[in-house]
């Protein structure tokens, strides 16, 4: 084991299952008590439909289980209680005090825990990942919105209400635009793949550098996907570094409102948008310096690109049911 890295918490269970319902797809895996995922299964998320998504999850849940009996963790993305059980508020499912956990229990008679989406993939990286050697880190993921996970002290910082880490949805424009959640200048607005994608049109209208994105664009029919973007950020194209660095910017500037509020050792930064690695942290960095008050007094953050990919939020799921079954979170929840 690397020197600093965290030992197995727990035994009790050493295969768990974990679930990450997506806005597409719904994804799960059996994963070891080391992070390894075992076996894979993969099926559409019928969102529009509650009762017929239940049943997709029970089912999946069977035929990675088979004979055995193993705990469940599902991630999902929305507002999820402290207790890891009911779902507030979901954006793209229409679950609202979704007793789930209850639900699934019932039905697959095994212990089941619910967690949020970027808390199941934060999890993840601090236990198996890019953060597996520090105690506090920050997690943004910045794919089709922006999501937050807070470790503090080796715990996931949950809130009173079990609603902490809603990252994206920091404000960082008084009056700025929209956002889905109702409010208005959330980061999210500023640093998601959406973003990425509004500042790359807006380069390419206005014509210069953003040449090559223009014309990316009229060969894709008029939008320009992440995808178009990704390639070429990769070919060094100044107008969709351009772009990135406009984003970069924006996570730099919360981060170190985020820096003040947590004092992680580490941020780690997941989702599409990431795969740009160093051309993305670069500006992270120069606008996290530029507005981190105090620099230069104490210790400051590393920031890394997450490790896990798109297992991460199945491999966290799966640990968080893991350490539910061992009784290491029953410390710190009611009841």
């Amino acid at each position: 084991m690397v020197p600093g890295e965290r030992s197995c918490l727990g035994s009790a269970a050493v295969r768990t299952i974990g679930i990450d319902i997506g806005g597409t797809k719904i994804a799960g895996g059996v994963v070891d008590e080391l992070g390894q995922v075992l076996a894979q299964d993969r099926v559409p998320t019928d969102a529009g439909d509650p009762a017929a998504l239940e049943d997709a999850v029970v089912a999946m849940v069977q035929r990675l289980s088979g004979d055995e009996r193993l705990p469940v963790g599902v991630a999902a993305a929305g507002f999820i209680d402290a207790a890891q059980s009911t779902v507030y508020y979901a954006p793209n499912i229409s679950w609202r005090n979704e007793p789930l956990r209850q639900r699934l229990e019932q039905r697959l008679g095994v212990a089941v825990v619910v967690d949020n989406d970027a808390n199941a993939a934060g999890w993840a990286e601090f236990r198996f990942g890019a953060g597996r050697l520090v105690s506090d880190m920050v997690v943004l993921t910045l794919g089709t919105g922006v999501g937050g996970a807070v470790i503090v002290s080796d715990r996931l910082l949950r809130g009173g209400f079990g609603v902490a880490g809603e990252l994206g949805h920091l404000r960082v424009v008084p009056d700025g635009r929209a956002c889905g959640c109702g409010a208005r200048g959330c980061l999210e607005q500023y640093a998601s793949g959406r973003a990425l994608q509004r500042a790359a049109a807006e380069i390419a209208d206005a014509g210069g550098v953003g040449g090559p994105l223009a014309a990316a664009r009229a060969a894709a029919g008029g939008e320009l996907v992440g995808a178009d973007i990704g390639r070429l950020i990769g070919e060094g194209d100044p107008g969709a570094v351009a772009a990135l660095q406009q984003v970069g910017s924006w996570v730099g500037q919360a981060c170190a409102s985020l820096a003040v509020s947590f004092d992680p050792q580490l941020f780690v930064l997941g989702g599409g948008v990431a795969a740009a690695g160093e051309r993305l942290l670069d500006p992270v960095r120069r606008a996290f310096l530029d507005h981190l008050p105090a620099r230069g007094y104490h210790p400051e953050p590393q920031f890394a690109v997450a490790e896990l990919g798109n297992e991460a939020g199945v491999v966290g799921a799966a640990d968080l049911a893991r350490l539910h079954e061992d009784g290491a979170l029953r410390t710190h929840l009611p009841g």
